[in-house]
Order: structure tokens, then C-alpha cells, then sequence
């Protein structure tokens, strides 16, 4: 991962973090895929997509969240979660960071997409 990447995914987890989440993992990778964070809010586990870009060109950050990137996500999120043992009520959260520089706007979208999409 990029310095650009690193810095992004740890400004997302602070501001969760402040938002009362729990990081539990940190670039998980499994053979399906990677994840970027993942957290507790209360009883459920959040499965969350980092993205930043600099401008809203091309539709922004969210836009990049394909059908085959969601994918990819819902089954390494399915590989965790047999790990843990047990069937926890979970979600699919993105963190948008837009703009260049220290200060980017940070878009937090809950339930971004669901595990069927």
C-alpha cells in the first residue's frame, strides 16, 4: 500500500474512532480479498472501504466502489466471519476522504451497500 493509502486508512479509523467504533482489524487479507477496517458499533461488525480521492471528478470516491469491489468485499467479510465462530449482526460501511492536502472532507456512509449487491 501507498503512503497516500496508509495515511487515508488511518485519518478513517480515527474519525470512527471518535464516532464511538472499536477497530478491530486493520487490512485484514484473506485469499478472497482485503479490508480495509474493521469495526465494532455496539453488537455489530462493520466491514469498511476506504476511499480517497482528490476531486470529485469521475463520480468521486463512492463511484469507485464497483459491483466487483463489493463483491470481492462481501466474501472476504464472509471468510472473517467464519472465523469468528459465530453469525454477529454485521453491515457494509464506506469512509469517503475528498481533497488534497492534511484536510480532506471525510463522507462516512453507513450500510453502503448490502451483501447481495
Amino acid at each position: 500500500m501507498n503512503k497516500r493509502g496508509e495515511q487515508a486508512e488511518a485519518r478513517a479509523a480515527r474519525y470512527l474512532e471518535a464516532q464511538g467504533l472499536k477497530i478491530l482489524e486493520r487490512n485484514y487479507q484473506c485469499r478472497h480479498g482485503e479490508i480495509d477496517l474493521i469495526a465494532r458499533d455496539g453488537a455489530t461488525v462493520v466491514f469498511v472501504e476506504v476511499r480517497a480521492r482528490r476531486s470529485l471528478a469521475f463520480g468521486g470516491a463512492a463511484a469507485s466502489i464497483t459491483a466487483a469491489k463489493r463483491g470481492k468485499l462481501t466474501r472476504t467479510a464472509l471468510y472473517y466471519l467464519a472465523t469468528l465462530g459465530k453469525n454477529p449482526r454485521c453491515r457494509f460501511d464506506a469512509v469517503l476522504l475528498t481533497g488534497a492536502g492534511d484536510h480532506p472532507g471525510v463522507q462516512w456512509l453507513r450500510d453502503a451497500f448490502q451483501a447481495d449487491s
